[in-house]
């Protein structure tokens, strides 16, 4: 039962019959309890627009129908605003619903629609770092929660696999590897070679020249450069998929820049053959000043194409092989022109299909003095600040419980510290700048992955105790809704699908993490104030159910934001 959705209908019947064709009957949670659970503010703009009394009109539209069952009262406050009452009963039978229902009531609006999105995207040969960490993390809680909503969603790794670094590359392999390096052989060692051949080709022309050949002999298909670019990828493949167990991320394609690389030329063609890329010193542009967009480069004087080209031919191979009715690329801020340019081309050639493309940027991650790279250019590898982050959970779970046995220690510490940087991270806006700390990250009390994580621990607990001292399950009690603290408990409870839709439709993971955050506080607030286990049978039995759905709603959205939930903390 959707109590929203019927008094929605409801409201709007009723402004239909004083208004007809004012569209009107819009509800939100209500701020203050006092004010009802729910509000509707429409009568103020109905009654501008046809010249009335926004008071006069609300009241005239709360009296036009019977109230439906599920309201206790309908009443008028202030210049017009109309504040609804829900019945306790209502709002029991809705919880109960919504606890019973595998989705937790979350309407399948992607049904039948497929979704491409695009996020993490490392480059291959070189360790993933502290950069690659928000596109990961943001778009894998996105993925999570179109699945939930029901889509069917591609999630694809779009990896830097090709381009002129791996000439330079393949040469610092074979020259400044000893055999046994190479035979085992690391992303850590290519790093270390990539910047010792970079480094010469800046001062040895016949050096750089040397890397020249190897580029073109790699894109020729010679196969020992081809065998060599291979054992690179297949190294690097290897690294990633560690973290991404760690962070527990999943991909349905790993697609690098080399799948689309045959489509280059006729992607270049066909922005020919329309009319849109002209030449311009030697090179092929697409000129997009007009649009504000600035020049689009396509292909290079030197005959080579560069990532505009690649995203082009990336979305028409999407479109032609998925027809999905969107394709989300998770990247940062600093992207934003590049993303305006191909997604305009694209546009213009016609390649979309029904897809809608969207840019899901977000702002860079800091520490409190300075960003995660020094002034060398030293990047933190993204491995370490996991290693960091699991380490310094250790330690507060060590003095929290040295008595646990080893393996339960170090796994708790492992959830604590990936879900403490994955909530910092979803916490936010996307488009807003992080500063990172770890006092802030790791708190057991405020708005953090550890706070939510303890709220779950609590919660098994107290249904585990429910469970041993009364011998049967929360499900099997009648659920019933008495106190203050309980109706606005239960009345968030069933906000969460609204909370689940409205992070899917804007790709903002953010709006449901403050919504799990506001979830804890109100049930925080309850348990203080509502004993559950002292209380007489039929109040205990009315509030363990009201826990368990609780329990289920807080677990259900940690799992769709990638925050592991501990049986215990």
């Amino acid at each position: 039962m959707d109590c929203e959705e019927i008094a929605r209908q409801w409201l709007a019947a009723a402004f239909e019959t004083v208004a007809p064709g004012c569209g009107a009957g819009k509800v939100v949670p209500s701020k203050d309890a006092r004010f009802g659970d729910w509000q509707c503010n429409d009568a103020m703009g109905v009654a501008k627009r046809a010249g009335k009394n926004p008071r006069e009109l609300a009241q005239a539209v709360v009296g036009a129908l019977p109230l439906p069952d599920i309201l206790e009262k309908a009443e008028v406050a202030g210049p017009g605003f109309i504040n609804l009452t829900l019945s306790g009963k209502a709002v029991a039978a809705g919880v109960e619903a919504l606890a019973a229902d595998a989705r937790l009531g979350v309407a399948q609006v992607g049904a039948g629609e497929r979704v491409v999105i695009d996020y993490s995207s490392p480059n291959v040969a070189k360790p993933m770092h502290i950069g690659h960490i928000r596109s990961t993390v943001i778009g894998n809680a996105i993925d999570r929660i179109l699945r939930a909503l029901g889509y069917a969603v591609i999630a694809d790794n779009h990896l830097g696999d090709w381009g002129t670094q791996f000439g330079i590359l393949i040469m610092g392999y074979r020259t400044f590897l000893t055999d046994e390096e190479r035979e085992h052989l690391t992303v850590e060692l290519l790093e270390r070679v990539y910047v010792q051949s970079y480094g010469r080709t800046k001062d040895d022309p016949a050096w750089l020249e040397q890397c020249r050949a190897a580029l073109v002999r790699l894109q020729a298909g010679d196969e020992a450069c081809l065998a060599v670019w291979k054992r690179f990828i297949e190294i690097s493949m290897k690294e990633f998929g560690r973290i991404y167990d760690r962070l527990g991320v999943k991909f349905d394609l790993w697609r690098g820049e080399s799948f689309y690389q045959p489509m280059l030329g006729p992607t270049v063609a066909l922005l020919k053959e329309k009319g849109l890329a002209t030449q311009s010193e030697g090179a092929w542009i697409v000129d997009l000043k007009e649009q504000g967009l600035e020049v689009a480069i396509v292909q290079k004087r030197d005959g080579g194409f560069n990532y505009t080209t690649t995203d082009i031919a990336t979305v028409r191979s999407r479109v032609e092989e998925f027809d999905p009715a969107r394709i989300i690329y998770v990247t940062d801020e600093r992207q934003q022109l590049h993303f305006k340019q191909f997604f305009h081309i694209c546009g213009a050639l016609g390649l979309c299909g029904k897809a809608r493309l969207q840019h899901v940027w977000f702002g860079l991650m800091r520490l409190p003095d300075a960003t995660f790279s020094t002034r060398q250019g030293n990047v933190i590898k993204l491995e370490t600040l996991l290693d960091e982050a699991a380490a310094r959970a250790r330690a507060i779970v060590d003095e929290s419980h040295p008595d646990w046995p080893e393996a339960e220690r170090a796994a708790l510490a492992e959830a604590i510290g990936i879900g403490a940087i994955k909530y910092a991270d979803l916490s936010h806006d996307p488009a807003t700048m992080i500063v990172f700390t770890w006092e802030k990250a790791l708190a057991l009390d405020g708005n953090s992955g550890p706070y939510l994580q303890y709220a779950n621990a609590r919660l098994n607990s107290l249904l585990q105790k429910y469970r041993e001292a009364v011998g049967k399950e929360p499900a099997a009690q009648p659920l019933t809704v008495g106190s203050p603290t309980e109706k606005a408990l239960a009345l968030h409870v069933l906000q969460y699908p609204n909370a689940v839709a409205r992070a899917g439709e804007l790709c903002k993971p953010s709006v449901l993490a403050d919504y799990l955050y506001q979830l804890c506080q109100l049930y925080s607030s309850f348990y203080q104030s509502s004993p559950v286990l002292k209380a007489e049978p039929a109040v205990r039995d009315a509030r363990i159910r009201l826990c368990d759905a609780v329990s289920k709603v807080l677990r259900g959205g940690l799992a769709l934001l990638g925050i592991p939930t501990p049986e215990r903390l």
